[in-house]
């Protein structure tokens, strides 16, 4: 690995717990393999393209990094029934990441649909550039998989496939198709393509509670989460 840079943010706003302050670690790399990002994972870190970053909070550890034992994994009825309603009318195709039009404007709605629907703030990659920084240009290939309704793009997602790991880094999807649980239908086709590769977790980035936009990770049980002591352990069954 070929660390370039790290820094720590000043205190601010938490982005999950608004009525807490937040302090994030970054660090950019000029290069990383498959193997030392697991490595940086199990220490609690995650990416967007070249930068590494992590909770550095003082007085708060809800951040979680959560991670399903993809063997034990069993879909609960609400789970079961998004497989249903789209195994059969949503096409996935795994490639590249590339930047498209369609995939920057369908970025954009779920975006503007997110800061009215959860009071998300208006930022992040709207255009070409900053969309490839955060999805396209990465340190080792990451998969891109793209969500159709016949031939019309309704999600997509992007995975680090990793010695005995996929991560699920991010998912963004058609806020016209919300009744589908598309983002539940994501977790479960990554879940299932990891016992189809014989790869023992899926990570799924931090746990938070109370933050309505990470709380759905803790519903794909059992699951794991990295205690402050480094160690893995069960955590919501």
């Amino acid at each position: 690995m070929l660390s370039l840079h790290t820094y720590a943010s000043p205190p601010h706003a938490c982005s999950y717990l608004p009525d807490r302050v937040a302090r994030m670690r970054y660090e950019v790399v000029g290069d990383l393999t498959p193997a030392e990002y697991l490595a940086r994972m199990n220490a609690g870190w995650r990416r967007f393209g070249f930068t590494l970053f992590r909770p550095a909070c003082s007085r708060c550890r809800m951040c979680q990094p959560v991670r399903v034992p993809v063997a034990a994994f069993r879909p609960d009825r609400s789970q079961k029934r998004a497989w249903a309603a789209n195994a059969d009318e949503i096409g996935v195709v795994v490639g590249p990441p590339a930047v498209t039009a369609d995939k920057l404007a369908l970025y954009d709605r779920f975006h503007a649909f997110q800061a009215d629907d959860k009071g998300w703030s208006e930022h992040g990659p709207k255009d070409a550039a900053d969309y490839a920084d955060s999805f396209v240009e990465n340190p080792f290939p990451t998969e891109e998989w793209c969500y159709y309704a016949g031939d019309r793009l309704v999600g997509v997602g992007y995975v680090d496939a990793l010695p005995g790991a996929l991560s699920a880094i991010y998912f963004f999807h058609d806020p016209a198709e919300r009744r589908r649980s598309l983002g539940t239908f994501n977790v479960l086709s990554v879940l299932r393509a990891a016992a189809d590769r014989g790869v023992p977790h899926v990570y799924l980035g931090y746990y938070v509670e109370g933050c309505r936009s990470l709380e759905y990770k803790g519903r794909f049980r059992p699951n794991e989460v990295l205690g402050a002591d480094g160690v893995w352990g069960p955590f919501l069954e």
